[in-house]
């Protein structure tokens, strides 16, 4: 179920970056004589940064957050979550939390590219069934205006412990070495114009397609950059017999008067339409009169005569981009969600993506702040969450080709379908034990996982003492070991190893016999085993390491190397 954006990156005034602090002891005028700590600092309110704080806390790290903006979001913007983000909420307990948060627009199936709503339907992109998403997971497509998800993500970080910050502008950031490693950030509170000093470990930057952090870093962008500006209104008419019983969530139109995009707002009679516009053609954000979003609001349905009333025509000009920074680390920062990489709405990739980000980012700045692993662990984020991010946004750039008015067939043979940018993404490089001949493809078909290292701990249902399980649910919080029924019993080391390392492992033996019953060999089959193997998942639900086969040989040496090689404490 693809989804997409309401609106997006607004064009809002940039806050010039003053000069960094010569050093860390330095202190702005009116600034408190001693810096705030705290172990993270996440720069940023939106999606992206509120997980961040919902995940670290449930790894047992509080950190602080700051947003510029006064409060969360007050427009839709995104508008659905996929299923595999919905696992990580899953884990953290917030599943159904989130998903009684749904959208009006939560039972819409249809994704459109038509020359007018009335008119010509020219492809309609396909979609999962619920069923092909059960076989894959134990959740679904949710549909959640980004401004029903951010308030439910910033109740339950603060909930969690997590020092939350609006109204609160980043103004200069330096990293160093004196008096201990860190990051030293220089804030303005902009309700009282107080300002002040955070000294954190490390820092998340998650502020936006725009980032001021990353442009305070010198982290450069590459990609094709802006591709088209919009104006976004909200309209109010009746479209029943426009939509012929289709079920939006949106309709792409393309004629010689238009091109924009219709979404619904309360599946109803409440409408946003957005519109693209040409600067170099001298066109204007301040041209959009009502009579002109009315004629254009017409033309895009395709009725030149319907009834319909424009709420309001002064919402701030928007471009839809596509860049990926350059890096999304620097030594003790972070960068994740559209400041890492921003890409067309068409697909519902940006919000997840920059939600996973964060999720890969929490359990390893939790391992390395308690001491558990070794600062290398850090410099695998950038490694595995880069390339995912370069796939994604080529991804949405496709799809966004035929929004555009390029054939589906022109595409196809290059589009991947969403199920398998959902749950098949790859690292091909990072913190797991990289298997001999593994393929280097960056993705695989989540319908026949490969299991490797490197890639999403495939789902599989388990008969458990009080019903069914999906082997989804044993990750979350340490690593897990998943151990055929007939492996050898070589465990018992590699318990004592994590325990002397300091590290939750929990060991899960799966079978006919066992309290976890596997009835029809699912977990071998689709974690690539054979009789006795076993498979070492990571805190965010990928393999870290198998054996196909683990009844003889020093199987427990093996895992005891891949588990210290993943904690950089080899």
């Amino acid at each position: 179920m693809p989804g997409l954006a309401a609106r997006g990156r607004l064009h809002r005034r940039r806050h010039t970056a003053p000069a960094r602090y010569p050093h860390p002891g330095h202190r702005p005028q009116g600034g408190s004589m001693k810096p705030h700590r705290t172990p993270v600092l996440i720069v940023g309110g939106g999606l992206t940064g509120l997980s961040a704080a919902v995940f670290l806390a449930h790894h047992g790290v509080r950190a602080t957050l700051v947003e510029r903006h006064p409060d969360t979001s007050t427009h839709p913007k995104a508008r659905a979550i996929n299923p595999r983000t919905m696992e990580l909420y899953r884990a953290v307990g917030m599943e159904e939390r989130v998903r009684a948060g749904r959208s009006p627009i939560s039972g819409n199936t249809d994704l459109v590219h038509v020359e007018s709503l009335a008119g010509k339907e020219r492809v309609r992109m396909p979609s999962a069934s619920p069923e092909d998403i059960g076989r894959i997971s134990p959740t679904r497509w949710t549909l959640i205006d980004q401004n029903q998800l951010e308030p439910i993500l910033r109740e339950r970080a603060v909930e969690a412990g997590a020092d939350v910050r609006f109204s609160t502008r980043v103004d200069a950031i330096q990293e160093y070495v004196e008096d201990g490693a860190g990051v030293l950030v220089g804030t303005t509170d902009l309700a009282t114009g107080t300002r002040s000093q955070i000294h954190a470990d490390y820092v998340i930057a998650a502020d936006g397609s725009r980032s001021p952090l990353r442009a305070m870093l010198g982290i450069g962008a590459h990609g094709r950059g802006t591709i088209t500006n919009l104006v976004s209104f909200f309209f109010e008419a009746d479209l029943t017999e426009a939509l012929r019983g289709r079920r939006i969530i949106a309709a792409y139109v393309n004629n010689p008067e238009v091109r924009g995009t219709i979404i619904p707002i309360d599946n109803d009679r409440r409408w946003v339409i957005n519109v693209s516009f040409f600067p170099e053609k001298g066109q204007r954000a301040e041209d959009f009169t009502e009579e002109r979003c009315t004629a254009l609001v017409r033309a895009a349905v395709g009725v030149p005569d319907m009834p319909l009333k424009i709420e309001s025509v002064d919402m701030p000009a928007w471009d839809i981009s596509a860049r990926v920074a350059d890096t999304f680390a620097t030594r003790r920062v972070f960068i994740a969600g559209d400041a890492a990489h921003v890409m067309p709405p068409t697909g519902a990739f940006g919000a997840s993506t920059g939600i996973q980000d964060a999720y890969n980012l929490a359990w390893k700045l939790a391992l390395v702040l308690s001491g558990t692993a070794g600062p290398k662990l850090l410099e695998s984020y950038d490694a595995e969450r880069r390339p995912v991010a370069e796939e994604t946004v080529r991804q949405a750039m496709l799809r966004f080709a035929v929004r555009e008015g390029k054939q589906y067939q022109e595409v196809a043979d290059e589009l991947l379908d969403e199920t398998t940018m959902t749950f098949g993404y790859c690292y091909r490089s990072g913190a797991f034990a990289l298997e001999e001949g593994a393929p280097d493809s960056i993705v695989e078909d989540p319908a026949h996982p490969g299991a490797r290292p490197g890639a999403r701990a495939p789902h599989f249902q388990l008969d458990g003492p009080d019903g069914p399980v999906s082997v989804i649910d044993l990750y979350g919080d340490g690593f897990t070991l998943l151990v055929d029924e007939l492996a050898g019993r070589w465990t018992g080391a590699v318990e004592q190893e994590a325990a002397r390392l300091g590290v939750g492992l929990k060991v899960v033996r799966i079978g006919r016999g066992t309290r976890l019953w596997d009835q029809d060999g699912s977990f071998r089959r689709r974690y690539g085993l054979l009789a006795g193997g076993a498979v070492l998942v990571r805190p965010d639900g990928f393999v870290g390491w198998r054996t196909t086969a683990g009844r003889g040989g020093p199987v427990d040496r093996a895992a005891i190397t891949a588990l210290r090689a993943i904690l950089d404490r080899v």
